[in-house]
């Protein structure tokens, strides 16, 4: 799949069992440059039909590919790494054109982070124990089955491969619905697979909407996993589909991640990284740090840190490898997070940056001012509502016990921040902070740890050791003598 476009690219055909194919039923979508706002490639809407024969393929190929060697598996995944590496500026450029984020940005975060998950169960399969003895009796772990994923179109190729990876390693086959706002990626990974040898029907990809090929998967009786990343609304559906079939369910959904800067951090650096952090991938980031949580005496001082943040910012041409943000991913997204600007305006925040409107500099594309609010409470809607956008809220705080109780006051979470020149202290918030991963102190990403949420963020975990794990069944032998 080229990455320079001239005209409009059509992939309209599916992978399914092995092969290229044309959809059950013809039906075409747009893929829109966020960018430009002109469609630059089309897309076939897969239909139920569609799904029947992956989710078939895939069950064909189980009984095979679920009895390889570790050996086997491991030599199918780095043909994969291989062909991943090979082709990753393509890849990024992809993203680039489907979703919006800058090229600099697509190419060391959204690839190669898509990338890492290869790398990372490559080390898990080569150590781990399938099978071990326990009591008077063997524990042994076996692949799951036909899993069924849904993905976002933020991070369109980290999320496909936090899934793909470990169900390939763990012997599992897939079934994979990209977005369909963004299945470029998805589509290219597919034929980096299809190039690595994989047996027919161990990795199946039907692009389609929630509505008909999400909810397919989501109900389908010969899948035994659902995985889904997305709101926390259509996690809902999918569960109550999946219900009927008793599958397993894992779910990465919405956040409102806090970031509490204590009295003792450097206000100025943590203010400033924390803005930063809010608005990676364009504030498109389901574990961003939306809220800040600053101490009162500290306001002004946040405020103008803030300002300096936001300064520093470059809106443009997300192909220009000097642009910082690009645009929103569609209309739809750049509509709802003006809307949400103007309720913050309406329920009196105070404006620090930023606001409503299109960048005065650019005239097209689906650009958001990065916007500041400040005096923001917890009950406003920009403080309660995953925004989706470059939007940071500053709420202030007079006590330690305010601030973590703030922090916890959402159905959500995903993640927290925590900033102390004191790790210890850090860590004591931390440890009462409700979410899946907290951060202290501008902590890099690790791909080892595990990333899933508490309350309505989900359940489950991605990455490492814990991400493999999800794909794996745990059965009991006993009676087997020892010794043998």
């Amino acid at each position: 799949m080229p990455a320079a476009m001239n005209g409009t690219m059509e992939k309209l055909k599916f992978y399914i069992d092995g092969r290229w194919v044309d959809p059950a039923v013809p039906a075409t979508i747009g893929i829109t440059n966020p960018a430009t706002e002109e469609t630059f490639a089309r897309i076939s809407l897969g239909s139920r039909q569609d799904i029947d024969r992956a989710a078939r393929a895939a069950r064909r190929a189980f009984a095979l590919y679920s009895e390889t060697s570790v050996e086997e598996r491991l030599g199918y995944l780095e043909k994969i790494i291989a062909g991943f590496r090979a082709h990753l500026p393509e890849l990024a450029k992809l993203m680039t054109l489907e979703m919006g984020s800058p090229i600099t940005f697509s190419t060391e975060r959204q690839a190669t982070v898509a990338l890492f998950h290869f790398e990372e169960v490559v080390r898990v399969l080569a150590n781990y124990d399938f099978e071990h003895r326990m009591g008077n009796g063997i524990l042994r772990r076996e692949p799951i089955g036909v899993c069924g994923f849904i993905t976002p179109w933020n991070w369109p190729l980290n999320q496909v491969a936090s899934k793909v990876a470990p169900a390939l390693a763990t012997g599992c086959t897939v079934v994979l619905k990209p977005s369909e706002i963004a299945p470029l990626s998805s589509m290219f990974l597919a034929e980096i697979i299809d190039a690595a040898g994989l047996p027919p029907g161990v990795f199946n990809l039907v692009n389609g909407d929630g509505p008909t090929v999400g909810e397919a998967i989501a109900g389908h009786p010969e899948i035994d996993m659902v995985s889904f990343t997305g709101s926390t609304v259509a996690g809902i559906r999918v569960a109550k589909l999946a219900a009927d079939t008793v599958k397993r369910v894992a779910q990465e959904l919405g956040g409102k991640s806090a970031n509490i800067i204590l009295t003792d951090a450097d206000l100025d650096a943590s203010v400033e990284a924390g803005v930063h952090a809010c608005y990676t991938n364009a504030g498109q980031n389901c574990q961003s740090p939306t809220r800040m949580l600053v101490h009162r005496s500290q306001r002004d001082q946040a405020f103008e840190a803030a300002r300096r943040a936001v300064d520093s910012i470059r809106l443009g041409d997300p192909l220009d490898p000097k642009s910082t943000m690009g645009p929103l991913v569609s209309q739809q997204q750049f509509d709802k997070v003006q809307n949400l600007i103007q309720t913050g305006i309406d329920e009196g925040a105070t404006l620090v940056a930023g606001g409503p409107g299109r960048p005065a500099e650019l005239n097209r594309g689906y650009y958001v001012r990065p916007t500041v609010f400040g005096d923001v409470t917890p009950d406003m809607t920009i403080s309660r509502e995953e925004i989706f956008g470059p939007v940071l809220s500053i709420l202030n705080y007079d006590t330690e016990e305010e601030a973590i109780a703030i922090a916890n006051d959402t159905p959500f979470g995903l993640a927290g921040f925590v900033q102390s020149k004191d790790p210890d202290h850090a860590r004591k918030v931390a440890n009462r902070i409700r979410a899946g991963r907290v951060y202290l102190n501008g902590a890099a990403f690790d791909r080892s740890l595990p990333f899933g949420g508490y309350k309505q963020s989900g359940n489950g975990r991605e990455f490492g050791l814990f991400g493999f794990e999800e794909y794996l069944e745990i059965k009991a032998i006993l009676g087997y003598p020892a010794g043998q």
